[in-house]
């Protein structure tokens, strides 16, 4: 197996790992913002001091880590507010159905080529995507607030946004590796993006709470993992982008969406209209596999 494949092996596994714990935090928790939070006291001053160190540095590298950082904190925002109207599983599958947006972009600004079978199995996998964020359609969740929950149809200009800086920040990281000769480099590199996020995330809290911080905290084994995965799973994402290009690694990582779905299915009993949910894991998986060929 190359390196890209269990870079991109391991960060599926941290991907599944947070997104099953986070989808159980209460919504007044803001689990994303507990989660950059661990990630920035843990490891973001390690990361900071090799990218110091190790970065090729230039005009160039500071202008892709402004956009990043930028495309990070809108990230976010439109992620957590999507997350407030709607459940995540319609959200997340709507944000991961990046990969298509990303290949377009990727080939007409950057001159990127990819395969036929790529391109089919992006469009496949998003078509899947799609079905599955359709098993949600119609439901509500509760706000933070503790009120009751919104339409989902609120939280798509939200999770729109969250897709389109997916899309933007994926592009410029990929053209970032060729700076960071290291795995501290991307860390660090990663780190200052979410340090954009996480002080935009705070300075909403504080609008819409009047508190710098969640009234809830977060249960300490959930904090942990959240902190650990939040930032080395794109850490290993960004790995695979010096061998592959940004679509197909995002692309790929979309097999844990397959198997979150599995588990909740099989494992927490997540039977709402799972019909439609099975229908869009085969389809992302069908698309994987084109991807392949």
């Amino acid at each position: 197996m190359s390196s890209a494949a269990l870079a991109l092996s391991a960060s599926v596994a941290m991907h599944v790992s947070w997104n099953l714990l986070a989808r159980r935090a209460p919504a007044d928790a803001w689990p994303l913002w507990w989660a950059l939070l661990g990630h920035l006291l843990l490891f973001a001053p390690w990361g900071w001091w090799a990218l110091w160190q190790e970065a090729h540095a230039s005009w160039a590298l500071t202008g892709l880590t402004l956009l990043s950082s930028v495309a990070n904190a809108l990230y976010f925002i439109g992620l957590a507010r999507a997350y407030e109207r709607a459940p995540v599983s319609l959200v997340y599958p709507m944000v991961r159905s990046s990969p298509l947006l990303i290949a377009l972009w990727g080939q007409w600004f950057f001159g990127q080529v990819l395969a036929a079978g790529t391109w089919w199995g992006l469009g496949i996998s998003a078509l899947g995507l799609l079905t599955m964020a359709c098993s949600a359609w119609g439901s509500s969740r509760p706000t933070a607030a503790g009120q009751p929950g919104s339409r989902v149809s609120s939280a798509l200009p939200w999770a729109l946004l969250a897709m389109l800086c997916t899309s933007v920040y994926s592009l410029s990281d990929q053209a970032a590796t060729a700076h960071l000769p290291s795995t501290a480099a991307l860390l660090g590199y990663v780190s200052v993006g979410y340090l954009a996020a996480f002080a935009v995330l705070s300075l909403s809290l504080k609008r819409r709470t009047g508190r710098w911080r969640p009234q809830r905290r977060l249960p300490w084994p959930l904090f942990l993992v959240g902190s650990l995965c939040i930032g080395w799973a794109y850490v290993l994402v960004m790995r695979a982008m010096r061998d592959m290009p940004a679509a197909e690694v995002v692309g790929y990582t979309n097999a844990g969406i397959v198997i979150a779905t599995l588990v909740g299915l099989l494992v927490f009993r997540e039977t709402h209209r799972w019909p439609l949910r099975v229908i869009g894991a085969l389809l992302i998986s069908a698309g994987l596999a084109t991807m392949t060929l």
